[in-house]
């Protein structure tokens, strides 16, 4: 039962491929599966209470999951301690953050494969007490379904027809060792109606079918073709907008270009329409602050609330949104009005970013006004004042930035004078032929997403995209003193070759961009300037004149589609030093992947270990139950002083004979007699020759033999007699089971090949039988056809051919 609910546990594990990226996460799954059935199963067979049953599983759970995550950190390498509880704590954050900050598939971090094993091992406890302790092995499905429903909602195609035809597996596996061990008679089908079970089968599985195919079409929510291959159960629709810092790296990696939105513009100069910008760094999640009592409703008319200079270049862009779904507008920077929207729209002083209070920019077309300074890197190095006039909101840091960010801004930007000084070195550093643009090295390393883990990860590893570059530069940038934020929205995108007409306007060239030109990048604050962006990225965005300074390689400032990149390019190779994925906080080294290496080499030697002796060790468990005197022989009946009379004790010892002739390839005949199968062992050679039996040499032989006759007179009284009196049990007692089974089970070892010791030892025949009879029950009560039905239409067919062909 323990490895069905195992079984079925890990198939339904299956669907989280795709939830998670790559097969990392596996390995500690099965562990953490495997290491809680099997202390239920040894806890079970042991008797333990059903309760305390329950509680070592979950204590089982606690020590594994220890042992796999903190074991650095604990006591004996399994007991947590205090420091174990501060990782923990870690642990959960950095679950937490991939969870807020990433969309599926999420790189397998150790928070978050920590979460899924420690999920999986209490969905196994809670199978496990529902199918034996309270014997409702049926709901047990519920726990499958869990597991199954958690990838439904979240994976484009579903939770995946490996993962649920597994758990289907698994969960007959479950009913079948149910009805093994503990059948219910309402499930019993005599021979009369096999047909009628199959024809039943075949209705339900029909109905089932036809209810899988239709109730993705009658509940809202589901996408996308059939459950469980081509659907997806999303209850919130579908959403082509862009969600800041969450689904950006996603964006750019979607091939369909989803999200388009077209605009024209009077600008000379490429435009990034702006949506949103994210100031709130509190180390764990970075999102922007809407600064609620400061909204003022209304875009017809804007101005920031810090100073800009008088002299200001003013363009106009007229923008179409389409199907592109978001509650953050997009609009150049920085917006002086924006007339034609439909619906309630507020903006914020400090950031001049625009949010729908009662409405999105789906089908919006609207007209942008927008007023820059014209900047020069002359005017920038000009500014050296610390900057006074914004809220120091822009300016603060987290308690937790790690060493080597602050060591990074620190050695960057030693011998530059001035804030411009330092945001030049800080891109300059960025764009350098030392660092790389990648999609895929992010993922592949587990560090996409944002937060300052991922950005240590980032300044390490070297590769990344837009948000790991954009954040780096904001936070060291703070580090030096200089305030930034994070301005998420679209590069400039191309060219459509159309024009749009606008009133007092020449005709003005139309622009494209969709889902892969999203985009992050920084802006600083200058004291007297305003906001200015700049573009660390290397080959993404259209580096500004006023920061176009000469710098290392790092690749054109062009504005290139991921497709566009040539394999050679060294902006998308991806990083050749991936931090390992289950890789704990601040471990990236070589020492914590080789632990690793031996830990799991170790536990897969041992896993394989238990599975090569677990035939024996059940065939002994099973000897030593039969064995075992019963309460009643120990303690007495009736207060009568001696021993109570055996009551099945000779049947078990029976059985336990039969089997120990079947092992060593003896077994019995169901046509023949107790005392005819007893006959025949005795004259086989693996008891030893009778004649041979009373010499000096053959003793083990003779006792073999001796205690053959006495446990075959003992069942035949015991099945065919009268009760058993008290002397016959006491001259029993002066000889158990025990021993004669011991003696049977020597003299065939001493008359045995080793090959058959050997098999008989490790993979017992009786054993082996049994369990593929307990694997194959299930499939065989799904046809519904008993061996008896088999064998009456075998004789109706031999019936039919003797008529046929003797009336011929």
């Amino acid at each position: 039962m323990s490895a069905a609910i195992a079984f079925a546990v890990l198939g339904a594990s299956l669907s989280l491929n795709g939830v998670f990226r790559g097969w990392a996460w596996l390995v500690p799954a099965i562990t953490t599966v495997f290491v809680v059935g099997l202390t239920l199963a040894v806890l079970r067979a042991l008797r333990v209470h059903p309760v305390l049953t329950t509680l070592g599983g979950l204590l089982a759970l606690v020590f594994i999951l220890d042992f796999t995550f903190f074991r650095p950190e604990s006591i004996a390498g399994f007991i947590p301690s205090g420091t174990t509880l501060d990782t923990l704590g870690q642990f959960l954050k950095r679950a937490g953050e991939t969870v807020v900050s990433e969309t599926a598939p999420v790189s397998p971090n150790a928070g978050i494969v920590f979460v899924a094993c420690a999920g999986l091992g209490l969905v196994t406890i809670l199978i496990d007490a529902l199918a034996v302790p309270l014997g409702m092995p049926a709901t047990s499905g519920l726990g499958l379904l869990v597991v199954l429903v958690f990838p439904a909602t979240i994976k484009p195609l579903g939770g995946g027809l490996p993962g649920f035809l597994a758990a289907a597996v698994g969960f007959i596996l479950i009913l079948g060792c149910s009805q093994w061990f503990a059948p219910d008679s309402r499930l019993q089908t005599d021979n009369a109606h096999g047909t009628g079970q199959l024809k039943r089968s075949m209705v339900i599985g029909g109905v089932a079918l036809v209810l899988g195919l239709l109730l993705p079409l009658a509940v809202p929510g589901f996408e996308r073709g059939t459950f469980p291959v081509g659907s997806r159960l999303n209850p919130w629709g579908v959403s082509n907008g862009l969600n800041p810092m969450i689904t950006l790296g996603n964006s750019l990696r979607n091939p369909t270009g989803d999200g388009s939105i077209t605009y024209a513009t009077s600008s000379t100069a490429p435009v990034y329409l702006r949506s949103v910008t994210i100031d709130k760094f509190d180390g764990d999640t970075w999102a922007p602050d809407d600064r609620e009592a400061s909204r003022r409703i209304g875009p017809g008319r804007m101005a920031p609330d810090y100073p800009l200079p008088s002299e200001l270049v003013r363009q106009v862009t007229v923008i179409d949104t389409g199907q592109f779904t978001s509650p953050y507008l997009p609009v150049p920077y920085a917006p002086t009005a924006v007339n034609g929207l439909s619906g309630r729209w507020s903006w914020d002083p400090a950031t001049l970013s625009i949010r729908g209070e009662d409405g999105t920019t789906r089908n919006q077309q609207y007209t942008v006004y927008s007023a820059l300074p014209a900047l020069t890197s002359a005017t920038l190095s000009q500014d050296n004042a610390k900057p006074t006039s914004i809220s120091q909101d822009f300016i603060q840091l987290p308690s937790n930035v790690p060493d080597i960010v602050k060591n990074t801004a620190k050695a960057v930007t030693a011998g530059a004078d001035g804030n411009y000084a330092k945001a030049m070195a800080i891109q300059d550093y960025l764009r350098s032929s030392q660092f790389s643009y990648s999609l895929q090295a992010p993922v592949q390393g587990g560090y996409d997403g944002n937060g300052m883990s991922v950005l240590a990860d980032f300044l390490q590893q070297k590769s990344g995209y837009c948000v790991h570059f954009a954040s780096a530069m904001a936070v060291m940038a703070r580090l030096d003193g200089i305030p930034s934020r994070i301005a998420v929205g679209y590069a400039p995108g191309h060219a459509t070759g159309a024009t749009v007409a606008v009133a007092g306007q020449e005709p003005l060239p139309e622009y494209q961009v969709d889902a892969r030109d999203a985009h992050a990048w920084p802006e600083l604050y200058f004291e007297g300037v305003g906001w200015v962006a700049f573009e660390p990225t290397p080959s993404r965005g259209v580096v500004p004149p006023y920061a176009s300074e000469p710098v290392a390689p790092g690749g054109p400032s062009t504005n290139l589609h991921d497709e566009n990149l040539t394999p050679g390019s060294p902006t998308t190779a991806p990083s050749t030093a991936a931090v390992p994925p289950l890789a704990g906080p601040g471990v990236g080294s070589g020492t914590a992947t080789g632990s690793a290496t031996v830990l799991y080499a170790t536990a897969a030697a041992l896993l394989l270990a238990v599975l090569a002796a677990s035939p024996r060790l059940v065939r002994s468990g099973i000897r030593a139950r039969r064995l075992r005197p019963s309460r009643a022989n120990q303690t007495g009946s009736g207060g009568a002083a001696g021993p109570a009379p055996p009551r099945d004790g000779p049947v078990l010892a029976w059985a336990e004979l039969q089997d120990l002739a079947t092992d060593y390839g003896i077994p019995p005949v169901p046509s023949e007699t107790p005392r005819h199968f007893a006959a025949r062992l005795s004259n086989s050679a693996a008891l030893g020759a009778p004649a041979a039996a009373a010499s000096p040499s053959g003793a083990a032989d003779y006792a073999g033999q001796h205690a053959l006759a006495s446990l075959t007179g003992d069942f035949e009284r015991q099945r065919y007699g009268p009760p058993a009196t008290p002397a016959n049990t006491a001259a029993e007692q002066a000889n158990t089971a025990g021993d004669r089974i011991a003696a049977v089970r020597a003299a065939f070892r001493r008359n045995a090949s080793w090959f058959a010791v050997f098999r008989a030892d490790w993979f017992p025949p009786s054993l082996m039988s049994r369990w593929f009879q307990l694997l194959w029950s299930p499939f065989r009560r799904l046809g519904g056809i008993s061996a008896a039905a088999a064998r009456r239409a075998a004789a109706s067919v031999q019936r039919l051919f003797e008529a046929i062909r003797w009336r011929r």
